[in-house]
């Protein structure tokens, strides 16, 4: 391997790494109600574990509601116990077939523990981000040992490297400060 196909591998593998970031962040709570917030819990479907938005519509009914439409008139027990079991808090309320789910304020100090998680999340982000650039060097090291490629091409993609990993990891703080600001607005 060459050293234009190794940057560009690590470039892709520290983008995934922001994409599954965004992932995290989405499925941490705010005040507003937002369709991507059920994405994660499971409901038992004959048998199978199935993720909420392939047995029933979510959608948004106001700021603080979400609606839930079961494709299946039996399934609307197993949604509202998923939902009621689930670590978000939330107790769905049943209107014949719709489920509404209303999101309760949260207080200051759930907000607080909310920016933890993100903080967190971030963190790990961020640990990924640094796992692919040792990596990166470690394949450059090889490389240099193999005699592939010159000591000064070793240096250069090391640098373009370390930029990479900046630029992705200013990113992740960037996208943090929102997702902060956005728990904390009340």
């Amino acid at each position: 391997m060459s050293v234009a196909p190794l940057k560009q591998s690590i470039e892709q593998k520290m983008s995934k790494s922001i994409e599954a970031l965004k992932t995290s962040f989405s499925k941490i709570r705010t005040g507003r109600a937002h369709a991507g917030l059920l994405d994660h819990l499971t409901v038992d479907y004959y048998g199978s574990q199935v993720p909420i938005n392939q047995v029933a519509n979510v959608t948004v009914l106001d700021a603080r509601t979400l609606g839930v439409q079961a494709w299946e008139k039996k399934m609307g027990a197993a949604i509202d116990r998923a939902i009621r079991e689930s670590d978000l808090g939330l107790n769905p309320i049943a209107m014949g077939e719709l489920l509404r789910v209303p999101m309760p304020p949260l207080s200051e100090e759930r907000r607080r523990e909310m920016a933890k998680v993100a903080r967190t999340e971030a963190e790990h982000g961020k640990v990924a981000i640094r796992n692919l650039r040792r990596d990166g060097n470690e394949q450059l090291k090889k490389l240099l040992k193999d005699k592939a490629i010159s000591e000064d091409d070793e240096r250069r993609a090391q640098d373009d490297i370390q930029k990479l990993t900046d630029r992705h990891i200013a990113e992740v703080d960037k996208l943090l400060a929102g997702k902060e600001q956005e728990i904390m607005t009340v």
